[in-house]
């Protein structure tokens, strides 16, 4: 059994997709995951599976949620070893930025290197962002809210889905990946 964590884009926000975690948990252990947590309300559960496949669980999970609660939600599956680089790589820490003004972008693939180009094209001061592979670290200094390059307006640029999380959540998520 391989350890994985679900991201999932847009439930409970604003009244909408809402799913509580005791029935997201349970459906993960029916569709045969092991060793499920939640992790708050915005969609964030640790599994273990047998599966290899990241695309194949995405599948699996979204079409149950689909099924079970009959609205769409898209998925990134990443594994604990994912979850792990992101948070030993992240470039913003090295150079000291405030720790509860950084958030990471996961993206469902590589960006196409046009589409990178085109987010290169402007100047976000005071935010600044890297992207690495199918990540994306940014620091917004006037917080999340405010920020110009928030998740909508990345996929827009980029072409790919993604979902962000700030950088407690990505802490927390490494700790049970790796405890649970």
């Amino acid at each position: 059994m391989k350890k994985f964590v679900a991201l999932l884009r847009g439930i409970n926000v604003s009244g909408q997709k809402q799913i509580k975690m005791p029935e997201l948990k349970s459906l993960f252990e029916n569709i045969g995951f092991q060793n499920v947590a939640t992790y708050i309300q915005s969609g964030n559960v640790i599994f273990s599976a047998k599966e290899k496949s990241n695309k194949k669980l995405e599948d699996k999970i979204s079409s149950a949620i689909k099924s079970k609660l009959g609205f769409d939600v898209q998925v990134i599956v990443v594994t604990a070893e994912e979850i792990e680089y992101v948070f030993q790589i992240n470039p913003f820490l090295k150079k000291k930025k405030e720790s509860e003004r950084l958030y990471v972008t996961f993206l469902s693939e590589n960006p196409l290197a046009e589409n990178i180009k085109k987010l290169h094209a402007v100047d976000y001061s005071p935010e600044e962002y890297i992207i690495d592979g199918r990540y994306i670290y940014l620091f917004a200094p006037n917080g999340y809210g405010k920020a110009k390059l928030n998740n909508n307006f990345i996929e827009n640029k980029l072409k790919v889905f993604g979902t962000t999380r700030n950088w407690k959540t990505v802490n927390k998520l490494l700790e049970l990946s790796i405890n649970n």
